[in-house]
């Protein structure tokens, strides 16, 4: 078990205690009517130590085990588990049987679809969305431009291989049950980049186009630009940081899903230790 809930973290006492108060309330009631004799009080409460000290190190086992948490914003459910998108359910508990949910996928800023390990790598969700969900890729690309037409920013003549056609981030393009989204810069060498200012903002407009097109239904979300290793002008994000900024965007948006829709953020298993699950109940508390 890796150790990410310190022994010692505030909020795991804070809730330690609050429970520790209501089993003090409890015991206080049962002791009125026990009477422990002199000889047997020493054990007793030697006894009850040891077993307020079993509680604590077993919640503190399970704030390290966490993978799967559900917090409540702006009046809607936000569920974090580890697990990979592709292979989540179309229809979970609590979703509607008949409108199974979008699940979002991210491109970079043109919406490129050429897999051959230098514009997208075949590793990648995008690369595997193309691959194994495009059927007829010329088909895909013709319907994209017709209803992207009036999302252009600018068209990018100098670009050697690729598409030319460049998106603002966070536009969304619906296919079939996915939605994809324009997520990431390519510089002049085809390496994808962001700055922080630039997933902000792709965080902003990418909340506004789902609040357009996700008809109440559930969204599915990875865990966007966890394996973006160039975000310029930071040595390093964090998986933890980025999850948390996604958490708080949400709660800026102000949209709502009524039940039973709800947002689902997927954790790929490679990142299941690089996420602190406990902590993102305090993150909920501070939103």
């Amino acid at each position: 078990m890796k150790i990410k809930v310190s022994f010692f973290d505030k909020s795991l006492w804070k809730r330690y205690f609050s429970i520790l108060s209501v089993v003090s309330v409890i015991l206080s009631f049962v002791f009125i009517g026990i009477d422990i004799p002199d000889e047997n009080k020493i054990t007793a409460i030697v006894i009850l130590f040891l077993i307020l000290i079993i509680i604590y190190l077993i919640m503190w086992a399970q704030a390290n085990r966490s993978s799967d948490v559900t917090l409540n914003i702006n009046n809607s459910s936000v569920r974090i588990k580890v697990g990979d998108i592709f292979e989540e359910q179309e229809n979970k508990e609590g979703d509607d049987a008949d409108e199974p949910p979008l699940k979002v996928i991210s491109f970079n800023e043109y919406f490129d679809t050429l897999v051959d390990d230098r514009i997208i790598s075949k590793r990648t969700l995008n690369g595997r969305y193309i691959n194994e969900r495009i059927t007829n890729l010329q088909e895909f690309d013709h319907s994209l431009e017709l209803e992207l037409a009036e999302k252009v920013m600018e068209s990018n003549d100098n670009r050697k291989r690729g598409k030319k056609k460049k998106y603002k981030l966070g536009t969304i393009f619906q296919h079939g049950h996915y939605l994809l989204t324009a997520f990431s810069k390519f510089d002049d060498n085809n390496r994808a980049y962001l700055r922080m200012n630039d997933y902000i903002n792709f965080l902003i407009n990418f909340w506004n186009e789902i609040d357009i097109v996700y008809g109440g239904r559930t969204v599915v979300i990875p865990l966007l630009g966890s394996r973006m290793t160039r975000f310029k002008g930071y040595d390093m994000v964090s998986e933890q940081e980025l999850l948390e900024l996604l958490i708080w965007s949400f709660k800026v948006s102000r949209i709502k899903f009524k039940y039973p829709a709800h947002v689902r953020i997927v954790i790929h298993k490679s990142s299941k230790d690089k996420i602190n699950f406990y902590k993102l109940r305090s993150v909920e508390d501070g939103l």
